[in-house]
């Protein structure tokens, strides 16, 4: 687009931060975090140093504890040396002059029993997810294996989820993070409670749509009242059913969390959109009703390139765009958009563990 897409290359307030475009790199599991115990490191600060140029850079899913882990080699922030470790990323998107928020993740349900020291798999109700998640075996090969049917969380087993969340978030601000994003997308543990399809619980935690938002309303206001409001954000899913999430009342159950969230001052709610082929557009309406009910900034992330993008934000249907795959193979991809070269292709066997090939191995434009 070049000069052709001046609101992607403007400025913007978001929270405590001035981002220098409206570029973000969305949040993309790559699991290169060192074993064991699943701590960030050298080769990972050089990978989102290398993208530092987008005006904010959100983490990989990280998970708030060991129940919450879902995937193989995905990185934590519930231990000290995961702190330190990512504190390495943070030092060095910084010194590159970049912004980066960590996405805090519970997986729920869409987990295997192998990451667990009991062996089961937690969420709101007893539901399989009917769905699979990438395990590494003990024979070092990674494979997509069934999700088992999951635990019920009692109503103490909830209170100390939130308590991890909120810790979680003090320890990203001890590793150096601009803020945070809370993972409610994707049909992980936050999205299992809005939802009908995943969520028959008959306390306080189910049933009505005021109940089945509630967990998300408390871990959102403990996490605001450890870092505050101007430092996190939501991540929402409210047209993505595939994992068994395909409910009916999910349209305006995420409207009504996102007006109850709207009086925290949440600094920002994203919308993950389906990003495969055929998938189910967002209606305009939406777009608008969502706008109608919350205040703050809107990012959306989807299967957007430079022209989508403009064309959502000049509409002021949205103030960010997050690039996910583009980014993988591009690490200069604000430049490469602004001078509209053409974009390099991803290996897609490298998307998941390895090292440095198909990962921090990418070139910038010559």
């Amino acid at each position: 687009m070049g000069l052709a897409a001046p609101t992607l290359f403007s400025s913007l307030r978001l929270g405590s931060l001035r981002l220098p475009n409206r570029i973000v790199m969305a949040p993309m599991t790559r699991s290169r975090s060192d074993q064991p115990g699943d701590i960030p490191n050298a080769l990972m600060a050089r990978y989102y140093a290398q993208r530092a140029s987008a005006g904010l850079l959100i983490t990989e899913a990280t998970q708030i504890s060991r129940q919450g882990q879902g995937y193989s080699y995905t990185p934590g922030i519930y231990t000290q040396e995961q702190v330190e470790g990512w504190r390495l990323v943070t030092d060095a998107v910084h010194q590159a002059g970049g912004r980066i928020i960590l996405q805090l993740w519970h997986v729920g349900r869409m987990s295997h029993a192998s990451f667990h020291a009991d062996g089961q798999t937690v969420a709101p109700s007893a539901l399989s997810p009917q769905a699979q998640v990438w395990v590494v075996g003990q024979d070092g090969v990674g494979r997509m294996v069934d999700c088992p049917v999951p635990r019920e969380l009692s109503t103490q087993d909830i209170a100390d989820v939130i308590e991890d969340y909120r810790l979680a978030a003090a320890r990203a601000m001890q590793a150096g993070f601009d803020g945070v994003e809370i993972h409610g997308a994707n049909g992980y543990l936050i999205d299992q409670f809005l939802r009908t399809t995943s969520n028959h619980r008959l306390d306080e935690y189910g049933g009505s749509m005021e109940n089945r938002v509630r967990f998300a309303q408390e871990v959102v206001a403990a996490v605001v009242g450890e870092v505050g409001a101007n430092r996190t954000g939501i991540r929402l899913a409210p047209f993505i059913t595939q994992r068994a999430m395909n409910c009916p009342e999910i349209i305006p159950t995420i409207l009504h969390l996102s007006s109850s969230l709207d009086k925290t001052g949440l600094a920002y709610i994203h919308l993950s959109e389906a990003d495969w082929d055929e998938a189910p557009l967002i209606p305009e309406q939406f777009r608008h009703d969502l706008r109608d009910c919350f205040s703050g900034r809107i990012m959306v992330a989807g299967k957007y390139d430079a022209a989508r993008a403009e064309q959502i934000l000049s509409a002021g249907l949205a103030d960010l765009v997050a690039f996910g795959r583009p980014f993988i193979a591009n690490p200069d991809l604000p430049a490469r958009i602004r001078e509209q070269s053409p974009l390099a292709a991803f290996d897609p066997h490298t998307l998941f563990g390895g090292d440095a090939h198909g990962y921090s191995d990418y070139p910038v434009m010559s």
